[in-house]
């Protein structure tokens, strides 16, 4: 699905040849500071390499569109926009920016209780914790139903049970809709639990 050639970007990422095939649960490892988030910002064409080529089904990201690139190809950030007003307005915002079908408030509902967030659609924002806020940006990716869901450190704002209940729903739910889910973590135990691949970032 991905492949990078050749990548070089500012003194943080030195990338020869990666592949990150289509369909699996990959996790990137490594150290602080050692280019994690930097790989997915590249993944998701926000910055540009220095060097190299990166492909996405055999086309250069640099040449797409990226808006519409952006719709196939979902990136959670560690500090994900939560925008004012109520719990469902957040989560639909990204349904609406994809120009998709709005999803039935029961589906709304599913999403909310598979990222664990026991909140009504009509709760406002405001009221809400660190976690849960991180919950709900994550509830709202999930619902594009993008080709590639990129994420970064999605459960550093939980406890550690909460953690292993969303990740392992995200995990099923890529799953089930055959979506590539490229994940950031510092756990190198979830890593070994979830991944069908690994990628270890090292620093230069």
């Amino acid at each position: 699905m991905f492949q990078l050639n050749d990548i070089k970007y500012k003194n943080i990422l030195s990338i020869e040849k990666m592949v990150i095939p289509k369909g699996k649960v990959v996790c990137i490892v490594g150290e602080s500071g050692g280019g994690k988030s930097t790989l997915l910002k590249l993944l998701n064409n926000l910055i540009t390499p220095d060097q190299g080529e990166i492909l996405f089904e055999e086309q250069p990201i640099m040449q797409m569109d990226a808006i519409l690139y952006r719709r196939r190809v979902v990136m959670l950030s560690q500090e994900p926009i939560i925008f004012p007003g109520n719990v469902q307005e957040n989560l639909l915002m990204g349904v609406e920016f994809a120009e998709k079908v709005i999803p039935t408030v029961s589906k709304q509902q599913k999403i909310l209780s598979m990222v664990h967030l026991k909140k009504e659609l009509s709760a406002e924002t405001e009221q809400l914790s660190g976690g849960e806020k991180q919950r709900l940006a994550l509830g709202r990716a999930l619902l594009m139903e993008p080709e590639v869901l990129l994420l970064d450190e999605p459960s550093s704002a939980l406890d550690h049970e909460t953690e292993g209940v969303v990740i392992d729903n995200i995990v099923q739910y890529s799953k089930d809709q055959s979506t590539t889910l490229i994940m950031v973590t510092h756990s190198l135990e979830l890593a070994n639990r979830i991944a069908d691949e690994i990628i270890e970032i090292k620093k230069a």
